[in-house]
């Protein structure tokens, strides 16, 4: 099947028919710094995160294309566990032509999965843990229950990153003491709140697509709110068919 076509309306010129190569060139420009924390999400123009409840149902080939992409380019994948569960994720594994590319990069094969879940509802024996290429890391809390935490830490890293909630902060901070500086969140939406609240979002990777949902689907972002707004710019915009593939760093 051959892959969608995308073209890039801004910066101009306007370009037709990127390639693998061009598109990972413009998500990876200005984002120099480690740690760079980039956060990925497709949503509805009317606002909807979610189709008959996963986000998977707003997404389309082009959507695809770019999200295997960002995997690509980073050293960690972070979703929230409720995600997880939801969107039915398995181990953390990264498509043929993205192997070879990382591997030629310097990069391991497949990137980190670190799960972000404050009450430990994830089953040890998973195919999440089972059969991921790279031990994963699990981001709790204080008061996660000792008997799951030891639990899970035979087939992951169990790291505590605040005392009742997950801290944005301590997240940045135990994934970058790792090495693991190119930070991709995939959500859930009170995740992606809570790092819009501690100020720690370097970047907003947004699909939208071309429907209108209506319905009482969530928004990308949901939970706490910033003491002032966090601006953003538009890096760039890319267009393929009616769907608008959208890249915001902070201003």
């Amino acid at each position: 099947m051959s892959e969608p076509g995308i073209t890039r309306l801004f910066p101009l010129p306007a370009v037709d028919g990127l390639g693998d190569a061009q598109i990972a060139e413009l998500y990876t420009a200005g984002a120099e710094r480690r740690p760079w924390l980039r956060v990925n999400f497709v949503t509805s123009v009317d606002g909807a995160a979610t189709h008959q409840g996963l986000s998977g149902g707003l997404s389309d080939d082009a959507d695809k294309r770019v999200f295997a992409i960002l995997r690509r380019l980073c050293d960690v994948v972070v979703v929230g566990a409720g995600t997880v569960r939801a969107e039915g994720y398995s181990a953390m594994r990264v498509d043929a032509a993205s192997e070879r590319w990382r591997t030629e990069n310097g990069m391991s094969p497949h990137p980190v999965f670190a799960i972000v879940s404050a009450g430990l509802d994830l089953d040890p024996a998973s195919p999440i843990f089972a059969d991921a290429p790279n031990r994963p890391i699990i981001l709790t809390t204080e008061r996660s229950r000792p008997q799951a935490r030891e639990a899970l830490a035979d087939v992951a890293d169990v790291a505590i990153c605040g005392r009742d909630r997950v801290e944005a902060d301590a997240l940045v901070r135990v994934l970058g003491e790792r090495g693991l500086g190119r930070i991709h969140c995939e959500g859930g939406p009170h995740l992606f709140g809570d790092l819009i609240a501690a100020g720690t979002l370097d970047e907003l990777c947004l699909t939208v697509s071309p429907r209108l949902e209506a319905g009482v689907a969530s928004r990308i972002s949901a939970g706490a709110s910033p003491i002032v707004p966090v601006g953003l710019r538009l890096a760039h915009t890319l267009l393929s068919g009616d769907t608008l593939l959208l890249r915001y760093t902070r201003a």
